[in-house]
């Protein structure tokens, strides 16, 4: 085995050896076999186009092409042409998976399903990091920089990763790098000769036995890997770090605290709504038959820096077994205590636990932790929902307008945390809120216009299409352009609040699902929702529904309740507040009152399938595709072919008397052809004496350009006239030399013609008329000669 064939070995097994490190992130982990084959066939695609050869550009080029074919037949096999010629349906099919694996890392926790995303994820990093090993390794061998893609792949798994083995994946990634840099030493040594283990030293004396410097670097490999795994064990662990901030999710704390990491809460909300298939995320049974109000409260994102809310960092202490008081909860608050018990699907894998809110009470096994400011719990390593089943104690809370109304000022702690605004928050967002709001008497009809203003009269519509946007400057655009989804009604209404003194908080969950024959509530994907909560002093954190046909709008916000003997009126059904739909989200015969009130018919249209042509065949878009190849490609045809050329010139090795004569006239050709290509048309009468004159002369070389020239003359004229010719070191690297030094000496506009059209390329049209005579003539010998007929003679 060759030693470059030895190097791209070591450095596909590298690149695979690092990626054990993302084992614990997925399950199952089948994806790494896929990965493997992937990457033996790029390795052995770069093996074959060394070996050609071709440039190193084209190498790369292949392997790209070569990779992109591999992910689209194995991804995108139903959207190419062919089966595995990728088109515009393809890179789209690439896009949707992508997404969606981006969806699937936020929402579940680790280890998360191997679903289609992540596995486009997992297996296209895998192949795009060694692609980059293989070219710096042995494409430009230069091993060392492989290992920064290499520590990418392993810090991004470590940094996700909180198990136990961590440092046996960290063992197996830098074993991999070191065996690469090994065989890159190995493969260097071995162009200076054979590489000698050396004899052992003789008893006694100091001679003798020279170590290998191969087996020198297995042992400072080794020694440099166990020092690496023993030191940090003797040093003090540091907390409150970057990645120790980065992980944490709700909060950090001591003793009974312990640390949380949980993803996002943002479970992607958007595309939960526009779901093709709604799929069951839990069922559950109260014993309650008012399930109006009974959202399923995820978390509280009460921490707003302008351009986004998440969870504070706070404290966190074991499940108790009795909750405290909600807070700010008066006695003289109408509540009643239901128990609900809850059945999480095997699929659904949340770091945080839906409940009704505010619970009093969760029985539930496995490592949860409390958080008693947001009253939620939380997963602990690893920990999450998937097929869970518990039982909650909460309170169904029945404030009226007047007690909401006669509320007090909150306490000012709590105020002054809860009603914090970004200087960043665009002033047109308290303009707005002022405006709305003009005329209120206190802050329960303030809110109250609040959510009239988003859900019944400001001429808002419900569309989940919407992109959720980010920055400071995205819930302006939402005021300006009225279109939406819960993430942007909640969040525009808790801002607005905030900034008239109300503290206000996003809360994130779920509606409170659909009933169903055996008296169970199913909750679906497209029942995900987001809605603000305020706080009123004495009746605590308070839910209101600012998004138009979505959930149900609290009595305690409607003026003009309907009496008891008033015809039930229809809710909206989930098909209108999930599906997305061209027309609005209320009829034009809909009054504005009727809305709020929930009277309005539900919109549930229908997507209809677009019908008309289907588009050019696939061959016919297969030949437009050749074509413009072909066209694209055409004009580059001479860079590539001169490319081509010199790499296969200077790629040769000249150690050998019977190899010398070959490298030397290669690299005298690859000069005069380089010399033509700047304007010095070669001279054929000349010798390579007067030819390396001449060329020093016309391109005005340097000192050192004019000396490589002459002695890449001297090593031809001896390959001429000297009986046995003598290898001559360092030709290609002077062939180099001169080519560098006449590009520099010549105009910008010679440089892109040597570069994209140079003049030696007539080369390669003598070499196909060459070829064509050739061939000509070896047809016309194999042709066989049909006997001259004798003529007849007349006696």
């Amino acid at each position: 085995m060759s030693g470059r064939a030895r190097l791209a070995l070591c450095a596909a097994a590298a690149t695979l050896m690092a990626s054990c490190a993302l084992l614990p992130l997925v399950d199952p982990p089948t994806w790494l076999f896929q990965a493997a084959f992937l990457v033996a066939v790029q390795t052995g695609v770069g093996a074959l186009t060394r070996r050609v050869p071709l440039a190193r550009p084209l190498t790369i080029a292949c392997q790209v092409l070569v990779t992109l074919l591999l992910l689209t037949l194995t991804f995108a096999r139903e959207q190419a042409l062919a089966g595995f010629i990728p088109g515009p349906d393809v890179f789209q099919r690439f896009g949707e998976l992508l997404q969606s694996g981006t969806d699937d890392v936020g929402r579940y926790a680790i280890p998360a399903p191997l679903s289609p995303g992540i596995r486009l994820m997992m297996v296209g990093g895998v192949l795009v990091i060694g692609l980059a090993v293989d070219a710096l390794a042995v494409t430009f061998r230069t091993a060392a920089p492989a290992g920064l893609p290499l520590l990418a792949l392993y810090s991004v798994a470590a940094g996700l990763s909180d198990g136990a083995a961590d440092w046996l994946w960290f063992v197996v990634a830098a074993a991999g790098y070191l065996m690469l840099l090994l065989a890159e030493g190995r493969d260097r040594l071995s162009q200076w000769g054979r590489v000698f283990g050396g004899a052992a030293r003789a008893p006694g004396t100091d001679s003798g036995g020279a170590v290998a410097p191969v087996r020198t670097g297995r042992r400072i490999g080794a020694v440099a890997l166990g020092v690496a795994l023993i030191v940090p064990l003797g040093l003090p662990a540091l907390d409150g770090g970057l990645l120790d901030g980065a992980r944490t999710g709700v909060g950090a704390g001591t003793g009974d605290g312990g640390t949380i990491s949980a993803v996002n809460p943002l479970v992607s909300l958007r595309d939960s709504l526009n779901v093709d298939q709604d799929r069951q995320v839990m069922s559950y049974r109260t014993n309650t038959e008012n399930t109006r109000d009974m959202y399923l409260r995820i978390v509280s994102l009460d921490d707003f820096d302008g351009t986004s809310w998440k969870p504070a960092q706070r404290h966190i202490v074991g499940v108790p077994d009795t909750f405290q008081t909600p807070i700010g909860l008066g006695t003289d608050i109408r509540r009643t205590e239901i128990e609900t018990r809850v059945s999480a699907a095997d699929w659904y894998a949340q770091d945080w636990l839906p409940m009704p809110y505010p619970a009093t009470g969760v029985q539930i096994k496995g490592k949860w932790r409390y958080e008693p400011i947001g009253r939620t719990l939380v997963g602990d390593h690893g920990q999450n929902t998937r097929g869970a089943q518990y039982t909650v104690k909460s309170l169904i809370v029945q404030p009226t307008a007047e007690q909401l109304a006669l509320s007090p000022e909150p306490p000012a702690a709590l105020k002054r945390e809860f009603t914090k605004v970004p200087d960043s928050l665009p002033a047109v967002v308290a303009r707005t809120a002022r405006e709305v709001t003009d005329g209120s008497a206190n802050h329960y009809e303030q809110a109250v216009k609040l959510q009239d203003y988003f859900a019944v009269n400001g001429g808002f519509t419900y569309d989940t299409q919407v992109q959720a946007g980010s920055g400071s400057a995205a819930i302006a655009r939402f005021l300006k352009q009225k279109q939406g989804f819960c993430v942007h009604f909640s969040f525009a209404m808790a801002a607005m609040a905030r900034t008239l003194g109300i503290p206000a908080r996003v809360a994130v969950g779920f509606t409170p699902g659909s009933p169903q024959a055996d008296g169970s509530m199913s909750v679906g994907l497209r029942d995900a929702h987001a809605w603000p909560e305020l706080y009123f002093e004495g009746v605590g954190w308070t839910r209101f529904e600012p998004t138009p046909n979505r959930g149900t709008t609290p009595t305690y916000t409607q003026s003009d309740t309907p009496s008891g003997d008033s015809p039930d009126v229809p809710k909206p059904t989930r098909s209108a507040s999930a599906a997305p739909s061209a027309a609005p989200s209320a009829s034009a015969s809909c009054s504005a009152q009727e809305r709020k009130l929930e009277a309005c018919p539900s919109q549930s249209a229908q997507a209809v399938a677009g019908s008309g042509d289907a588009g050019p065949p696939w061959y016919g878009i297969l030949l437009w595709t050749l074509v413009g190849l072909v066209v694209l490609v055409l004009p580059f045809l001479p860079m590539l072919w001169r490319m081509r050329v010199r790499a296969v010139r200077l790629g040769t090795h000249g150690r050998t008397e019977e190899s010398a004569a070959a490298h030397a006239l290669a690299a005298w050709q690859e000069v005069t052809d380089t010399a033509w290509d700047h304007g010095i048309a070669p001279d054929e009468s000349q010798t390579p004496r007067k030819a390396a004159a001449r060329i020093a002369r016309l391109g005005h070389l340097d000192p050192a350009a004019a000396a490589a020239v002459h002695r890449l003359a001297a090593a031809v004229e001896q390959v001429l006239y000297a009986p046995r010719p003598r290898p001559t070191a360092g030709l290609a690297e002077d062939a180099r030399l001169v080519g560098s030094a006449l590009n520099s000496t010549v105009s910008r506009p010679t440089r892109l013609r040597a570069l994209l059209a140079p003049r030696s390329a007539v080369r390669m049209a003598w070499a196909v008329s060459d070829r064509w005579t050739a061939l000509r003539t070896n047809l016309a010998a194999r042709r066989p000669t049909l006997p001259r007929r004798p003529s007849s003679q007349n006696g």
